[in-house]
């Protein structure tokens, strides 16, 4: 069964992610800087690191594994988990594939340098119903997937 690691930070899809692993019986890690409302259930784990710079990430890659599901906006951190062949999603629905992020990550400091210098500003869309929406069907499209793959895998 996949494990689901939430960068639980700024996550505005957490609620959704419990729906989903509760179906799904899922175990489901939340890592953050500071304490996060968490539901009763002995499936969810709340994990408070230092206040490092990449203290959440670096406990993340530590422990997630192939076929597990990272929940994160982060690119960096989604570099490193795909790396790792998990299966990282946005909280917009977006899923990072070894095919897709270097360029991924190239596009982030392009605009990072660009926000920096004055030249583009502002950020992403507000978030909404529909990017709730997209998230919920590609974090359960993923669990099928990482669920296929690790029966072919075997034990």
């Amino acid at each position: 069964m996949p494990h689901v690691y939430v960068d639980a930070d700024d996550c505005p899809v957490k609620h959704e992610i419990f729906r989903v692993a509760q179906r799904y019986e899922l175990r489901v890690t939340l890592v953050a800087n500071t304490w996060v409302h968490t539901p009763e259930d002995e499936r969810v784990e709340m994990v408070v690191v230092g206040d490092g710079l990449d203290a959440a990430d670096d406990w993340i890659v530590a422990h997630v594994a192939a076929d597990d599901i990272v929940i994160c906006s982060d690119i960096p951190l989604a570099s490193r988990c795909v790396k790792l062949a998990a299966r990282v999603i946005n909280s917009r629905g977006r899923l990072f594939t070894e095919n897709d992020i270097g360029e991924t990550l190239a596009t982030r400091d392009l605009l990072s340098s660009l926000r920096e210098t004055g030249v583009m500003t502002g950020g992403p869309k507000p978030f909404g119903p529909r990017d709730r929406s997209q998230f919920l069907q590609r974090l359960d499209r993923e669990v099928h997937a990482a669920r296929k793959s690790r029966r072919r895998r075997g034990p």
